[in-house]
């Protein structure tokens, strides 16, 4: 570098500038690198911590005993965008309403019975069911069942955080009044409707999937050829439109039948998996990660993937991703 540029540069930075031939070198190809790395965490760590925090963490310390799958190749969150958490509600126990700007949904992973209450809606939550609680909705949740229950947390706050928007309102009531009946959003929200249920902006209302419903939908399209990079898959679809579970985040259910091998692909998307049931091999990069129940791992963006049921059964994954994210801004791309 001449000594001219050098003193050139100087002057630009004593003015808070920045000259573009210092950050690009030419005007070369490029495509993603993401800035974090695959991960896989396991099942039976994190249940065992979990169950550790039980013995030592109550509510009173805080607002949700919840277990973060933490990607250490970042400062926070499992992807740049997403976070998948584990929390525990115990029998008896209550996690009082707050609202976020932050989107989140629920899959429960042990236990049956509890509530989840969301803008004075009351749900009942059991395993392999699957809720949402959109932005900016009252939330609550109580456990009146007698039994330990835990349920996956993903939400968008790392993608909250990077915008710098992050809302967050604790509730004066403390619980919500539920002044719904129960079922409501059952009976309104499906292909036979009232007439004036109608999409009211970017968010879709807050809903319960019934694993019976999920398992009755596995095993009618099971024989189907499914996807060749994904196996079987259903996708959690906003009840009003059909379109995304939320505006920021897909969630879907994956199934690979007994020895079923997918297509290797990559895309912009960001993908955590959570192994509901089965065991196998995902091949992410040029690394190969064995799973089996209770796991979970992320593929960040523009890796190479691919999956493999190494069991006589079915595996099934619970999947999240910022795809929709992607969509909505144009840049989503896909390659076999």
């Amino acid at each position: 570098m001449s000594e001219l540029l050098k003193a050139f540069e100087d002057e630009l930075q004593s003015k808070n500038f920045k000259g573009y031939w210092q950050n690009v070198q030419g005007d070369v190809y490029r495509e993603p690198v993401p800035s974090y790395e695959p991960c896989h965490w396991r099942g039976k760590d994190l249940f065992a911590a979990i169950e550790k925090a039980g013995e030592v963490v109550g509510l009173d310390l805080s607002f949700r005993r919840v277990i973060q799958l933490w990607n250490p190749s970042l400062k926070n969150g499992t992807t740049r965008t997403l976070v998948l958490n584990l929390q525990m509600l115990k029998s008896g126990e209550e996690a009082l309403s707050h609202r976020h700007i932050a989107g989140a949904v629920r899959f429960v992973v042990k236990g049956s019975g509890a509530r989840l209450i969301v803008e004075g809606e009351s749900f009942e939550i059991g395993e392999g069911d699957f809720a949402t609680t959109p932005s900016w909705t009252w939330h609550d949740h109580e456990n009146n069942a007698g039994q330990t229950m835990l349920w996956l947390d993903g939400l968008d706050s790392p993608l909250v955080r990077l915008l710098e928007t992050d809302f967050h309102e604790p509730d004066p009531r403390k619980k919500q009044t539920v002044n719904k009946p129960e079922g409501y959003s059952a009976s309104t929200l499906g292909a036979l409707r009232p007439s004036w249920m109608r999409a009211h902006g970017i968010q879709p209302p807050a809903f319960a999937y019934k694993w019976a419903d999920t398992e009755k939908a596995l095993n009618k399209v099971g024989e189907q050829p499914g996807d060749p990079y994904d196996g079987i898959v259903l996708d959690y679809g906003n009840p009003l439109t059909g379109g995304p579970t939320l505006p920021t985040m897909s969630c879907q259910i994956h199934m690979l039948r007994s020895g079923e091998k997918t297509k290797s692909h990559r895309h912009t998307s960001s993908t955590i998996y959570y192994v509901h049931r089965g065991s196998g091999v995902s091949t992410i990069g040029d690394k190969h990660y064995e799973w089996e129940q209770g796991d979970s791992f992320v593929v960040p963006l523009w890796y190479h993937h691919h999956h493999e049921n190494t069991a006589k059964d079915p595996a099934i994954f619970f999947v999240m991703s910022d795809k929709p994210l992607m969509d909505a801004i144009g840049h989503y791309r896909e390659q076999a």
